[in-house]
């Protein structure tokens, strides 16, 4: 009966409107109800049709009156038409008033009558009703004269819409207000007359202005309803699961961060809020206002594939832990490294020689990171990621490789938002269920009410609940770098773990942080792309991150997975289990698979002459007094930087004279690594370029001696770096010191025209 285009509107979870969009025929017309507010109801039947519901469609002692009327006046005074019959005048868009039409009306409302029920007809006229203007229906009448759904109406708002469409342009201010106020106060006190009202609210109805200029409808979530549109079409009506009041406080939060950073020639942002508990999404906000557009404001986002910078590093932290490759602490090397042409940098462009694994993942270091993911296999880990909602990576792995752990992936502020909330869940749902797994830890992404899960679920969720509390433990310090000022503000009443991260060139901005209860991700930088120098996750996300969980209620932290954790010694200085010549111990939480981590592999036996100066062997012992001790002892290239940052760090005691060192080699590489490809340009004049070498030794005032393909290159004295200007090809590089001691390796070089 009605095939007219319909308004596209977006509701909050207690019915809300969020958002909506115009019909394509520039009319207000909102999807269909399927029932009526009952004071609207009942001025409505007042009104128009006392009777509705003893008629079969068609009320013969009002066609008998009006038929009696019309003849002795000689001209239409009455139609008698019943609401049905008004219901079928619209469906055919109000033809003119003719005999013919009228019995055509008729017999359309006795079939409209054997079809729908009473109240199904009612919400078929109350739908598509004239309201005056461009306003069609009771909800878009409702909330474009009074700014709310019609179930909050009150009695003479109700009245007021209920005698509307019989003359629908007496709703405009300064044009016969005063019939549609007199209409709509005799339609009050019939009301009160039948006992539907007592005497004060009549007095309080009548009271009551009549509605002005129409409201606005709300632009809460416009982002979301343009992606609704475009993915599940236009005309309907969406009913999520966003909370207004928390959506607003967003949006505004939103825009006051922009309106900081725009100085900054940063313009965009996005915040998504999740439940974890249920996974449906309480907070929607997919980019900052500006009504001009002039910044792509109009986009969404959320579900935009940006690339990922170092928000996918606790995922690989947790896979780690496990499957028993890492413990929280173990020392995890961050050096200088290359593969295949890969050469990773930290933030601050330092290294540490060694640092703790759970500090790397909360410093965000960049190097250990790709140390860890060469270890775990980045094809493994890209399957992981698949297998947890990440669905922006299209490509083979070897496309990514190990720069995936850094940003050279894409992914969307929904997965990433998301994959965490799935990590919570699967914290929160083993202590809801004993100690078991649910099935759908992370299959449960909800914004429509009544809508199955965006994703299916996984049989066994890819993490345990113990590698996701450690992971969390570390992400709830957020120790930063000296570079990263400004995070020791961002403290919070309730615990919260969170991560940051930053893409290549400063493109996006990211922030993320969970607490037992909420999810919210950040993302903020340039809808076209465009990076900006102080455009970084803690300095221009975060600040965000933390205002919208101030607005979340405050939280009890995940409680420890004791049946999934073990308490085991572990190495104090290595963070890996205790080894048999580990001298400090400390008594930590790992998940069960800790139990077959490696040993400590840092501390070896040395011996040394009583006064612990001079390091013996047993072929040059001889009669002297050996003195066993316990040592820890990094890698030559790791010691050399991780002296400079611990102090207590103690090098090796040299060996005696005439000793000899069989236990390890003292001299170190640093660049370029065994296995590198390095690429050698060539200048102006058609030249090779220099390629600076660098290496290592225990020894800090040991002199080392170049060598490649047996020809002499030069020596070096404490600091070890050497230009040369090598020829494309492999070749052997030996390094060696005055003990005799050398190190070699096959590095290749290849030649590079400059363009």
């Amino acid at each position: 009966m009605f095939d007219k285009p319909r308004s596209t509107v977006l509701y909050s979870s207690d019915q809300t409107l969020l958002s909506g969009v115009i019909a394509d025929d520039g009319q207000w017309r909102f999807p269909m109800r399927d029932s009526l507010p009952e004071k609207f109801r009942i001025a409505l039947l007042t009104y128009e049709d006392k009777h509705f519901y003893e008629h079969n469609g068609v009320y013969l002692p009002s066609l008998f009156r009006a038929v009696s009327q019309n003849l002795r006046e000689q001209r239409v005074v009455s139609g008698a038409s019943t609401l049905t019959m008004q219901t079928v005048r619209l469906s055919r868009d109000n033809p003119s008033r003719t005999i013919t039409e009228k019995l055509t009306e008729m017999i359309r409302a006795l079939r409209l009558e054997w079809r729908y029920d009473k109240d199904e007809i009612l919400a078929l006229y109350a739908s598509n009703a004239p309201f005056g203007g461009n306003v069609v229906g009771l909800d878009a009448a409702s909330w474009r004269y009074f700014g709310r759904s019609p179930e909050q109406l009150s009695w003479a708002e109700s009245t007021t819409l209920a005698v509307l469409p019989n003359a629908p342009s007496l709703i405009f201010p300064g044009k016969n207000q005063e019939r549609l106020l007199e209409k709509r106060n005799h339609v009050l006190k019939l009301l009160y007359e039948e006992g539907h009202m007592d005497e004060q609210t009549l007095a309080l109805s009548l009271s009551e202005p009549l509605p002005g200029k129409p409201y606005p409808l709300p632009q809460t979530a416009p982002h979301l309803l343009q992606t609704l549109i475009a993915t599940k079409g236009k005309g309907k009506q969406y009913n999520t699961t966003i909370q207004v009041q928390l959506q607003q406080q967003c949006h505004v939060l939103l825009n006051q961060r922009v309106a900081q950073l725009e100085s900054n020639f940063i313009h965009n942002a996005a915040v998504l809020v999740v439940d974890v508990h249920t996974g449906d999404v309480v907070a929607y906000v997919g980019n900052s206002t500006d009504l001009q557009n002039r910044y792509g404001n109009m986009v969404d986002v959320i579900p935009a594939p940006r690339s990922t910078g170092s928000i996918l590093k606790p995922f690989l932290y947790a896979a780690m832990l496990k499957d028993g490759l890492i413990l929280p602490n173990s020392l995890v090397a961050d050096i200088p490294i290359q593969y295949d042409g890969f050469s990773p940098q930290n933030y601050a462009e330092t290294f540490d020689g060694a640092v703790p694994a759970s500090h790397a993942l909360s410093r965000s270091l960049n190097i250990p990171s790709v140390i860890m993911l060469k270890e775990y296999g980045y094809q493994r880990f890209y399957h992981l990621l698949q297998k947890i909602g990440f669905s922006h990576f299209t490509q083979p792995a070897d496309h990514y490789g190990l720069s995936i752990i850094l940003g050279g992936g894409e992914s969307s502020l929904w997965d990433i938002t998301h994959a965490y909330a799935g990590m919570s869940r699967t914290l929160n749902e083993y202590h809801d269920s004993n100690g078991q797994y649910f099935d759908h830890a992370y299959g449960e992404q909800n914004i429509l009410q009544h809508e199955a899960p965006l994703m299916q679920a996984d049989q066994f969720p890819p993490f345990d609940a113990a590698s996701i509390w450690c992971t969390y433990k570390a992400l709830l310090e957020v120790n930063r770098p000296e570079t990263e000022l400004g995070w020791e503000v961002y403290n919070s009443a309730s615990p919260i773990a969170w991560k940051t991260g930053t893409s290549f060139g400063n493109r996006d901005a990211w922030a993320v942080g969970t607490t037992p209860d909420y999810v919210v991700g950040v993302w903020v930088g340039n809808a076209d792309g465009q990076g900006r120098p102080t455009l970084t996750g803690v300095t221009s996300a975060a600040p965000l991150l933390f205002d919208i969980f101030s607005l979340l209620p405050h939280t009890r932290w995940f409680n420890p997975p004791f049946d999934n954790l073990r308490k085991i010694a572990v190495c104090k200085e290595s963070g890996m289990r205790y080894g048999e010549f580990c001298e400090h111990a400390d008594s930590i939480w790992v998940p069960t698979a800790g139990l077959n981590a490696a040993a400590c592999s840092f501390h070896r036996k040395i011996f040394t002459d009583e006064h612990g100066g001079a390091r013996l062997s047993v072929e040059c012992a001889q009669g002297r007094k050996m003195v066993a001790k316990s040592w820890f002892v990094l890698p030559p290239v790791q010691e050399y930087y991780y002296k400079s940052r611990h102090p207590e760090y103690l090098d090796l005691p040299a060996y005696a004279e005439g000793c000899g060192d069989d236990e390890s080699l003292p001299i170190g590489l640093i660049y370029p690594k065994g296995d590198a490809k390095i690429f050698v340009p060539r200048d102006l004049d058609g030249h090779y370029e220099k390629v600076v070498l660098q290496a290592t030794h225990r020894d800090a005032q040991a002199t080392l001696f170049w060598h490649l393909d047996g020809d002499y290159l030069g020596e070096t004295k404490s600091i070890h770096h050497l230009e040369i200007h090598p020829e494309p090809g492999k070749h052997l590089l030996t390094i060696t010191d005055i003990n005799g001691q050398s190190l070699f390796r096959y590095i290749e070089f290849i030649g590079k025209n400059n363009p």
